[in-house]
């Protein structure tokens, strides 16, 4: 007797999985598609741009005031890390410390390409 509940509730089981596991590819199906034409409806959008005929410059003048700004900062923070770095220096050859002066060296290369990271994309033309 125990072992024809046993079947029985083993059928439940397997007809419930497989009515979940039908759910599942349905709904899989239908966000599959959903997300495919969302995407498809994104690509296909028109972007109007307003720009005048004469010249570009209002268009472009903002990312060129970004660019200068984050060029600048690099600059900041790379005279602050070689200042940092230079006494950094110079007391591990007071204390006569080669480890520390081995990184305090790396630190003052990294802050002078941060400091003259300008003066390279200038003369790259950026």
């Amino acid at each position: 007797m125990k072992k024809e509940n046993m079947r029985v509730m083993h059928d439940k089981r397997t007809k419930e999985e497989s009515k979940m596991r039908g759910f599942l590819i349905q709904v899989r199906r239908k966000f599959t598609a959903a997300v495919l034409g969302g995407m498809t409806g994104a690509m296909l959008f028109n972007t109007t741009c307003y720009a005048a005929a004469t010249g570009t410059t209002a268009v472009t003048q903002p990312l060129d005031n970004l660019k200068t700004l984050v060029i600048a900062v690099i600059g900041a923070v790379g005279v602050i890390i070689l200042a940092k770095n230079v006494m950094e220096f110079a007391q591990a050859y007071q204390q006569q410390d080669s480890s520390t002066m081995n990184s305090a060296l790396k630190g003052i290369v990294a802050g002078v390409m941060m400091a003259g990271i300008s003066t390279v994309l200038a003369f790259l033309g950026f």
